[in-house]
């Protein structure tokens, strides 16, 4: 496996925090699911839709592309545009009540795990 990951930790180690972030990604896509799908079926309307802007840690054109994705295959939140820069995306997020915390969770969360795959 060196010819495909180099020499970093481990082709183990990397397939480990694979499938954490595969987990986590259908952890909160079904919790994203459930949210979107209560605030479809209550007569109340509980979204408070923004458009935020969220720096970017990742580097690699890979994990930019990675983090996106995931983001829109989230029900609730959809990846705009991403800088020329490459440091900030914009992001639809349905339910942003503290656009601070929303940020929060997706750096913490899906970037954080994306970047871990990557990670040396």
């Amino acid at each position: 496996t060196q010819p495909l990951y180099g020499h970093t930790g481990g082709y183990f180690v990397r397939t480990l925090r694979i499938v954490q972030l595969a987990l986590y990604f259908v952890y909160d896509l079904v919790m994203s699911s459930l949210k979107v799908a209560w605030d479809v079926v209550t007569p109340q309307d509980l979204s408070s839709p923004r458009i935020l802007a969220m720096p970017l840690k990742a580097e690699s054109d890979l994990e930019v592309l990675l983090v996106t994705n995931l983001i829109s295959l989230t029900s609730g939140t959809l990846s705009l545009d991403v800088s020329p820069d490459r440091k900030t995306l914009y992001v639809h997020a349905m339910f942003a009540v503290d656009p601070a915390a929303v940020i929060e969770g997706l750096q913490k969360g899906m970037e954080h795990r994306v970047r871990r795959v990557f990670a040396e």
